[in-house]
């Protein structure tokens, strides 16, 4: 079946330029004019995915982000036309997957879909449950479920698939450039900073003490520790 996307946006001209463009590679769209109607929409029709625009009457997308992701996993692209860095970090650390920067070629939208979309078909099909422990933590590659000390963790999509990808390669130092490439699919034009973000959201879910598993190599990146010492 199609994937189903919810378009939100209070400039219908906009929507109707990316409900045409989805409609004509294969997707079935479903629309929402402003921040209620968006929750209502995403928890009612449950949408594969989600393209969320900032300005928005009613609650705007940051608070849509957050009351989605007390609810839902569903990956959220946000949709913005400022291009201050504060509000791209602020919607990574209410749980977006993405965000685009208006103005932006319907080839690049198409490009961050298609893979947040493969990210949730890969989870989806695996079918054998591999699990990875190391230290108190519990990683089931199949239900992208980590288990802390036998509790469950709420991390997001991304969140899991950086995790894993450090735990598999403990020890090793990865870049930013690498985790973008590995983790994001693509070129996001030098925007370290989202690496950043997301480790710092990381971290502050795994412990209280952000260095107790994911360390850093200043000037370089990041790893997973092997063992218990520094």
């Amino acid at each position: 079946m199609p994937a189903k996307i919810l378009i939100v946006d209070d400039e219908r001209n906009i929507v109707n330029i990316l409900k045409f463009n989805l409609q004509k590679e294969g997707y079935t769209t479903i629309e929402a004019y402003d921040g209620q109607e968006a929750i209502e929409k995403a928890l009612n029709e449950q949408p594969d995915l989600i393209l969320l625009d900032v300005m928005l009457p009613v609650y705007d997308g940051f608070t849509v982000c957050r009351k989605l992701r007390e609810r839902i996993q569903t990956p959220i692209i946000m949709l913005t036309a400022k291009e201050e860095e504060l509000d791209k970090v602020l919607g990574l650390e209410l749980g977006a997957d993405d965000y685009v920067t208006k103005p932006f070629s319907p080839r690049e939208l198409l490009a961050r879909i298609k893979s947040n979309l493969r990210r949730v078909g890969n989870k989806e099909i695996k079918g054998i449950q591999n699990s990875i422990e190391v230290f108190d933590l519990k990683i089931n590659e199949a239900s992208y479920e980590v288990l802390k000390n036998n509790e469950p963790l709420d991390l997001s999509n991304r969140e899991f698939e950086l995790l894993l990808f450090l735990v598999e390669n403990s020890g090793v130092v990865m870049s930013r450039e690498k985790l973008l490439e590995t983790i994001w699919e693509y070129n996001y034009y030098g925007d370290m900073r989202t690496v950043d973000v997301t480790i710092s959201r990381l971290r502050d879910k795994l412990s209280t003490d952000k260095n107790k598993y994911i360390l850093t190599k200043r000037g370089i990146g990041y790893f997973f520790r092997k063992d218990n010492t520094e």
